[in-house]
């Protein structure tokens, strides 16, 4: 057989690495150690605390089903519930896995999962016995408090249902605590639907993220664009000023300044004086008075625990919003838009009224960052939740 066969590459299995090769590769692994989890999708922590509470569900829905089959109310019923249960456990699991993960969607993977394992939650409700649900009956009335109005009906019966435990179990002589199938079926519903509007809330937060983070892509490619088209046509908008003084008239740009006599400069003259940088020099300068105004928002963020980089989105927003704000703002001047400042008398005057430009991006963009704190608060967690209905 020939050399190179593909047949016989298929017998003799996949080509061994060379020893420089794989010496590379192990060199890089350890210098580099993110390239180990370049495949890595989504905060790493939470993915990890998923996979944990699957395995910790295993084991209880284990000693749920031991004690339904004891029990001649759920024996029938029980098997049932737990073969789902199990098998939103694996799907679970799955999800988690890297070959799983959609690439566009980064953090997509841990919505999916945790909403199989909400599924395992809602069905170990059908499978508990009284008392198991009398112990998690705080868990449940606190979600059905965090993401149900103080007068829903559901939030009031949920409240009524646990002061009907607690009366059961303080009567003297009485049984262990027995709920209807209906009764059981409410909870579960309820419960069920509280969690369905967690997820709601999460997607709205990265939503706003998706939507934000297009707008910024936008802007970026506008500034871009301002800079090719002004370095190719320097004259068309230039971004020059004619300040007199003495009776004598100069031609102040960005980077470059000239004088033009006793006559006022013409066209002519001013495109002349205009450089093909100045419009990239305008906007550097507002890109970094942005940064300066973004880290001084710094102070006023709080985090968040979401999947969904909310700050990080505000912030880089900043950026091309300065770039762009910065030439603006100088043509305002131009145009004589404001009274009194038409015409900078020195490149370095033009360069500060660009700083200032550039940093009064934060104008538009707080009403920006004030949407973006209320959707984050807007997925209840223990500082957003209302008052709860003490049972």
């Amino acid at each position: 057989m020939s050399e190179g066969d593909p047949m016989a590459d298929a017998k003799n299995g996949p080509p061994v690495e060379k020893g420089w090769l794989r010496q590379t590769k192990g060199w890089l692994r350890v210098r580099l150690p993110f390239s180990a989890s370049r495949g890595e999708m989504g905060p790493w922590e939470q993915k990890e605390g998923l996979r944990a509470r699957i395995f910790e569900l295993e084991a209880i829905l284990d000693a749920l089903l031991t004690r339904a089959m004891a029990d001649p109310e759920r024996r029938d019923l029980a098997p049932a519930y737990a073969e789902k249960a199990v098998e939103g456990l694996r799907q679970a699991r799955s999800v988690l896995e890297h070959h799983s993960h959609p690439r566009v969607r980064r953090a997509a993977h841990l919505g999916v999962a945790q909403s199989h394992v909400d599924t395992t939650l809602n069905l170990m409700v059908w499978m508990a016995s009284g008392d198991d649900i009398k112990a998690l009956l705080p868990q449940m009335l606190a979600l059905i408090d965090e993401h149900f109005a103080a007068d829903d009906p559901r939030r009031i019966r949920a409240a009524e249902l646990a002061r009907k435990i607690q009366h059961d179990e303080l009567e003297p002589g009485a049984p262990a605590v027995s709920l209807t199938p209906s009764e059981r079926a409410f909870l579960a519903e309820t419960v069920s639907r509280a969690r369905r509007l967690l997820r709601r809330e999460t997607l709205r937060v990265r939503s706003f993220v998706w939507i934000v983070a297009s707008v910024t892509g936008a802007l970026f490619l506008a500034a871009v664009l301002v800079a090719v088209l002004t370095f190719a046509w320097k004259d068309a908008i230039p971004l020059c000023f004619t300040p007199e003084r003495g009776g004598e008239y100069e031609v102040v740009c960005p980077s470059y300044s000239t004088d033009t006599g006793t006559t006022p400069p013409t066209t002519a003259e001013i495109a002349e004086a205009a450089r093909k940088y100045d419009y990239i020099v305008i906007e550097t300068v507002g890109v970094v008075a942005a940064a300066i105004a973004s880290a001084a928002t710094l102070r006023r963020i709080r985090g968040t625990a979401l999947p969904y980089n909310v700050p990080v989105v505000l912030a880089l927003l900043k950026l091309p919003t300065g770039a762009l704000t910065a030439p603006l703002g100088l043509l305002l001047m131009r145009g004589g838009f404001v009274p009194g400042l038409s015409a900078l008398d020195s490149t370095a005057q033009i360069i500060a009224w660009a700083v200032i430009f550039g940093y009064s991006q934060q104008l538009f963009t707080k009403f920006v960052d004030s949407q973006g704190q209320a959707v984050l608060d807007a997925v209840r967690g223990p500082n957003g939740m209302p008052a709860p209905l003490q049972p």
